[in-house]
């Protein structure tokens, strides 16, 4: 959340930052009209309090003096009855307000291109080029299942629609990727690695910025305050939620593998051939706890680790900035790297690595504790897929196929299947 004082500064630019999201601003003048009617009440309670606390004085002087108390202690009992209705006003206010809190995205970083959607996004960087073919490349819906690897069919009859299985090598390089990029991030990036549950309560959802917002998306346990987790930054943003950490401590690092769920209730029937954009699908996670001085750099060595991952993979890719339109509800930046993916002829999202300043920590009370003592302070949080799993398998099928049908193995990745260099064309 937006802390107060930001949201009781009626400037300008707070306004045209926050409509630039999409964001309806009149939603804010709600606010200052409660967060002003709130402090009136306050003031009211108090002024209350004092003249109780008199009249109950008075009601003492009055009965030692031996005299009767009655109009006295009717003064008091009204002065009670009054600030009982205002505290009960004050608990409405407090509701109403945390209500409209939970509705206001974060505030863009003053970089954030703006923007009403996607097409304002700006390119920052292209990395490796596109592969030229001496045959028409294939996609990878076409390309798996001639290999053998991928099963649309099975997957969509064991569950439905948007499932998938893999079969043999597909199943041994979904497994090695997984494992080639924990041990990226944890060997060389210095992350430490965490498993954490797969299953995450209201509490969790709400500290990231999932609930209630994107309640639709998430696939619920029926009878239970239970959700299956949409991405491990849910997890393993919480593992210190309600925490102060100490300053020497940071920053905090942490990579983590999951399974992710996701109904995909705002795709209306994108992207509905191949694994782009699954119900469920395999992620490497990377969260960052930082100071608020250092979490823009922060957020570029995230990017920059993801983009290593695809490097090493040798897979052509490019930065993009998200703008103010396309920037997610709790981020203040993001980057997004997009594979280029020749099926397609076009770059797709693999990765988005965002900084949510201390938006989510609001939430979820992340604080640490400064090295020359006084008040804990928020902590910045940050987070990035490195990478999305199923993506890059797809990427790799498309960018690596060969003319005779196979797929060359990065060399990278090629310790994590045994020494193999080429997932072999069907026979």
């Amino acid at each position: 959340m937006l802390p107060r004082d930001l949201l009781r500064d009626d400037s300008g630019r707070l306004r045209q930052r926050l409509a630039s999201r999409g964001f309806d601003v009149a939603q804010l003048d709600r606010w200052q009209q409660l967060d002003g009617e709130r402090r009136t009440v306050l003031v009211e309670i108090e002024s209350l309090k004092h003249q109780r606390n008199e009249a109950s004085k008075k009601i003492g002087q009055v009965k030692r003096a031996g005299g009767d108390a009655a109009e006295e202690i009717a003064a008091v009992a009204a002065l009670k009855g009054r600030i009982g209705e205002l505290e009960q006003r004050l608990a409405a206010i407090d509701q109403e307000l945390e209500s409209v809190e939970r509705t206001i995205p974060n505030l863009p970083h003053d970089s954030v291109p703006e923007g009403p959607d996607a097409s304002a996004n700006r390119v920052e960087r292209r990395v490796g080029e596109p592969p030229r073919f001496d045959f028409e490349p294939q996609a990878h819906w076409d390309l798996g299942p001639a290999l053998g690897i991928i099963d649309f069919e099975r997957g969509a009859k064991v569950a439905g629609a948007r499932f998938t299985t893999l079969w043999g090598l597909g199943a041994r390089l979904e497994r090695a990727l997984i494992n080639f990029m924990l041990e990226l991030h944890a060997g060389e990036h210095g992350y430490v690695e965490v498993l954490p549950p797969f299953i995450v309560n209201s509490t969790s959802l709400f500290g990231t910025g999932q609930l209630p917002k994107f309640g639709d998306d998430l696939f619920k346990l029926e009878g239970h305050d239970y959700y299956l987790v949409p991405t491990a930054e849910v997890p393993v943003t919480n593992l210190h939620r309600d925490e102060i950490l100490d300053e020497a401590d940071l920053p905090r690092r942490y990579a983590a593998y999951t399974p992710c769920f996701r109904a995909e209730a705002g795709s209306h029937g994108q992207d509905v051939r191949g694994l782009i954009r699954q119900h469920q699908f395999n992620k490497v996670e990377l969260v960052h706890f930082t100071r608020p001085e250092d979490s823009w750099q922060a957020l570029e060595t995230l990017t920059g680790h993801a983009e290593e991952v695809l490097k090493r993979l040798e897979l052509p890719y490019q930065v993009v900035t998200l703008s103010t339109g396309d920037v997610g509800f709790a981020s203040a930046k993001t980057y997004d790297l997009e594979v280029w993916l020749p099926g397609q002829n076009r770059y797709r999202e693999i990765s988005s690595c965002s900084n949510f300043t201390d938006f989510q920590a609001r939430r979820a009370r992340l604080r640490y504790r400064p090295k020359e003592g006084g008040k804990p302070r928020f902590l910045h949080t940050l987070n990035g897929s490195g990478l999305a799993i199923g993506r890059t398998l797809i990427a790799i099928l498309e960018n690596h196929q060969q003319a005779d049908g196979s797929v060359r193995i990065p060399t990278a990745l090629r310790p994590y299947l045994g020494g193999l260099e080429r997932i072999p064309a069907a026979e």
